[in-house]
Formats: structure tokens, C-alpha cells, sequence
């Protein structure tokens, strides 16, 4: 970037890319248009955070991700995404000079009511409007987006996607609830049955969906496939105590061990449940698969 470009910059950690998100990112691209500026974003790459509670499996949307989303959705053309250990120590006054003045080029700051900034997160949105008034720096606070007088947030939707509303989670965020992983060779239980699927291990940081079996959708070399996809402990048949991820791909054919394949999760279609036997499974799949294709057509009616 053009280090005399001053920037219209939106700031957040951006996971899950729901509708609140967007309100804040569009409302610093309005600004860039408004104000000839650079439209920017501010955001923290996920992989050196500290846990959330305690916890590590809580990411809803990859750095990847993000970036994709705010160069092609927003046109965002400029992002400043350092790691957490980089920034860490610098208080809220330093973070202010340091990142958003000598890095960004500030001209214009827009973040959520909730933001923080600094050593422990000791700096929030008001402190944040009085750095930027001392400085002649244009600021705006965002207000959240409200639906069922609830506010929208990343909390939300991992507790969503945990409790298995995945449907309710994707229409709030500007990409479906998904999962990329390497595929790997399973137990091929599947393939004895006419329904062969592609075993995959969830990323141990990604938050993890509610057990069961799900209305899924993949996408490869361009064409959308309908999709089965089973979260759990395998009960099918035999159980063992590994929690991994298997899709059946409708309408596809072929060998996929060896790629990294995204799977959307659409809708929770059941509980997973151990079966008496193949037959009875079978007899099962062939329910889920007529429900996903149904799920799958309705999603895409909505989109068109």
C-alpha cells in the first residue's frame, strides 16, 4: 500500500463473518468512497490467541477465509493481520501510535460497541474515540445488528453450530458453517453398502458441531454436490471413541484421500445412533440422502 494513502479501516477479529461484521466493514468502506480513502481492515490471526475460556476449539472462520470474504465481498484492497504475540505487550495508547497510526494510516476507525485493544484488553471503544479526537481522526462506532432482540455475535454462533443449528447459524453469517480438512482413509464400512464416504478429522481449533448426521453440500472442480455428513464416534455398526467427520458425496464418484475438501454443513438431519445392522443402516442412509437432496435444492432456490 501507498504509505501516504490514508485508510478507512474496520476493526475486529471478524470470526464467523456474520451480518454484524458486514454492518461494521461496510460502514468503513463507505467511508473510504466517502472520503477518497483506502478501505482497510484491522484484524488478529487466530492461530497465536490464547484460549477462549479455556478452551481452543472455538474458530468458526480460517484466516484464509477471512481474507477471501473481505477482498471479494467488501473490496476491502488493504489488511493488517499480525499475530497475536506480536502486539501483545503494547499498551492501548502504543497499539493506537504504533498499529493503527504508523502501520494503517488512519483516516477514518470504525469498530463494534464491544472492540478491545491493548495489553489485556484494556482499551475499548470509548478510549479508542478519545485517541482518535485527540489526533483529528475520524471514528465511528457501529452499533450491532439486533435479530429477535438479540445481538448478533460470534458467542452466539458458536453456541448455535454447538448445539447443531447450523441452518439458523448460516443465515447470520456470510458464509455457511464449514470445516476443511485433508481426507484420509477410513474403515470403507461404506463402500460395502453403495454409500462410500471421505473420512476427515476436524481441525482441533475449529469450534465443533453438535454430534450427528447433517444435510452437507462440497464443492469440487466447480460443481456443487449434495452431501451426508456424520460428526461423531462411527456407532454406526462398531463403535470406538474416535470423533472424526465422514461425507457421502451424492452423485460423485472418484478418490479424494490425499485433498483438502470443504464441507458446508446446510441442516441437523438426526442424532447419530448404532444400528442392528448393515441392512438397517442402509435402509437409514437412504432416508438421510433422499432428506439432504431436498435440503440442498431448497437452499439453492434461495439463493437464486
Amino acid at each position: 500500500m501507498d504509505g501516504k494513502a490514508k485508510t478507512a479501516a474496520a476493526l475486529g477479529f471478524f470470526d464467523g463473518m456474520h451480518i454484524g461484521h458486514a454492518a461494521v466493514i461496510s460502514a468503513a468502506c463507505r467511508a473510504a468512497e466517502r472520503y477518497g480513502f483506502t478501505p482497510a481492515a484491522f484484524m488478529i490471526r487466530e492461530a497465536a490467541l490464547p484460549k477462549f475460556g479455556g478452551r481452543t476449539d472455538v474458530f468458526m472462520t480460517t484466516y484464509e477465509d477471512k481474507v477471501a470474504l473481505l477482498e471479494r465481498h467488501f473490496g476491502i484492497n488493504y489488511i493488517y493481520a499480525p499475530y497475536f504475540e506480536d502486539i501483545r505487550g503494547l499498551s492501548p495508547e502504543e497499539f493506537f501510535e504504533r498499529v493503527l497510526k504508523d502501520i494503517m494510516n488512519i483516516g477514518y476507525v470504525c469498530c463494534g460497541e464491544d472492540f478491545r485493544f491493548g495489553k489485556d484488553g484494556a482499551g475499548n471503544a470509548e478510549l479508542l474515540r478519545e485517541l482518535c479526537g485527540r489526533s483529528g481522526i475520524a471514528f465511528e462506532i457501529v452499533p450491532p445488528v439486533r435479530i429477535n432482540d438479540e445481538t448478533v455475535s460470534s458467542t452466539m454462533l458458536r453456541a448455535m453450530i454447538r448445539e447443531g443449528r447450523v441452518a439458523e447459524a448460516d443465515s447470520l453469517m456470510l458464509r455457511p458453517v464449514s470445516y476443511i480438512a485433508t481426507v484420509t482413509k477410513g474403515r470403507q464400512l461404506g463402500r460395502t453398502i453403495g454409500f462410500p464416504t471421505m473420512n476427515q478429522v476436524i481441525p482441533d481449533n475449529a469450534v465443533r458441531a453438535k454430534r450427528g448426521v447433517y444435510a452437507s453440500r462440497v464443492m469440487l472442480d466447480g460443481a456443487r454436490y449434495p452431501a451426508i455428513t456424520n460428526i461423531g464416534v462411527k456407532p454406526t455398526v462398531k463403535s470406538d471413541d474416535t470423533e472424526n467427520m465422514e461425507t457421502h458425496l451424492i452423485g460423485f464418484d472418484g478418490d479424494l484421500y490425499g485433498l483438502k475438501v470443504r464441507v458446508c454443513l446446510l441442516d441437523y438431519i438426526r442424532d447419530e445412533r448404532k444400528f442392528g445392522s448393515l441392512e438397517e443402516l442402509k435402509a437409514q442412509l437412504i432416508s438421510d440422502r433422499n432428506t439432504s437432496i431436498s435440503i440442498f435444492n431448497e437452499r439453492l432456490k434461495a439463493l437464486s
